[in-house]
């Protein structure tokens, strides 16, 4: 009895990460499963990557017009977060399964990745301003990339130190949790609902490591594998509350050093991959 008083104690207090244990699918479906994911985060980053190398790692939104930039960050997003959120989709998607077959099926999955990605392209309509007024901002002032680059791990630092991110990433370790309560969802647009729900959790989670792509560039493919690894590894790894706090630290090390380091400051121009 004091044992399992214990082990209850344990789990309230460090849930355990998506995908480690736990025992929501089975070993031969988490296989396929992952496959599945990896087929699909693949070719999300061969498209990136292409894209990087024909248009470079230009500070601001590059020129680009807002649908295509939305196209493009949705893409990006896709190459990035479906690793580390693949495990509650993958689960929940595998509940609808047992409730519907053939079409409706198919339509409940798309609904709740359409759901999910909305939040995104939400978080987009944000980048694109965020970023079109610090380039727009650094071509006037070319000096002034230093010192927005200083702000924007700053910010990034204290968002990775603070308690939002703390509760998004709890929420995000907790997979459990998080079925129990879309069990609870009703109609209408429950699976809407379910991946527009996880979606701003996803955001919470990781809008501050976003923030540094306005320095780095926002089609920096070094920038993106790096923070979707991190990303991979705060969701799943059981000491990933830990290395989001050291992430936290380094990016306000980082921001004391960019007004005196330029490849950490928002740069003027910068050279595509293939002049690189």
């Amino acid at each position: 009895m004091r044992h399992l008083r214990t082990s209850v104690l344990l789990s309230a207090r460090s849930p355990a990460p998506t995908g480690a244990g736990g025992g929501l699918m089975p070993a031969r479906e988490l296989v396929v499963a992952w496959s599945l994911v990896v087929l699909i985060a693949v070719p999300a980053w061969v498209l990136t990557v292409a894209q990087a190398r024909d248009m470079g790692a230009e500070p601001g939104t590059m020129g680009l017009a807002l649908p295509l930039f939305l196209l493009l960050w949705v893409t990006m997003m896709a190459a990035m977060m479906l690793p580390s959120m693949a495990p509650v989709a993958l689960t929940w998607v595998r509940g609808i399964g047992r409730q519907t077959s053939g079409w409706s099926r198919a339509g409940r999955t798309v609904e709740f990745l359409v759901g999910y990605l909305l939040v995104w392209t939400a978080f987009g309509l944000l980048a694109h301003v965020a970023l079109n007024l610090t380039g727009n901002l650094v071509g006037d002032h070319p000096a002034a990339g230093r010192w927005i680059g200083s702000v924007a791990f700053l910010v990034a630092g204290l968002y990775q130190l603070g308690p939002l991110k703390n509760v998004c990433l709890r929420h995000c370790r907790d997979p459990m949790g998080q079925l129990v309560r879309y069990s609870g969802f009703r109609q209408p647009a429950r699976d809407l609902r379910v991946g527009l729900h996880h979606g701003a959790y996803c955001v919470g989670c990781c809008a501050g490591l976003m923030v540094v792509l306005i320095p780095l560039g926002v089609m920096n493919v070094a920038a993106m594998a790096g923070l979707a690894v991190v990303i991979f590894v705060e969701k799943l790894w059981s000491r990933g509350p830990l290395l989001a706090g050291v992430v936290g630290v380094v990016f306000l090390v980082l921001a004391a050093l960019a007004p005196f380091q330029d490849s950490l400051g928002l740069q003027e121009s910068a050279p595509s991959m293939d002049d690189m």
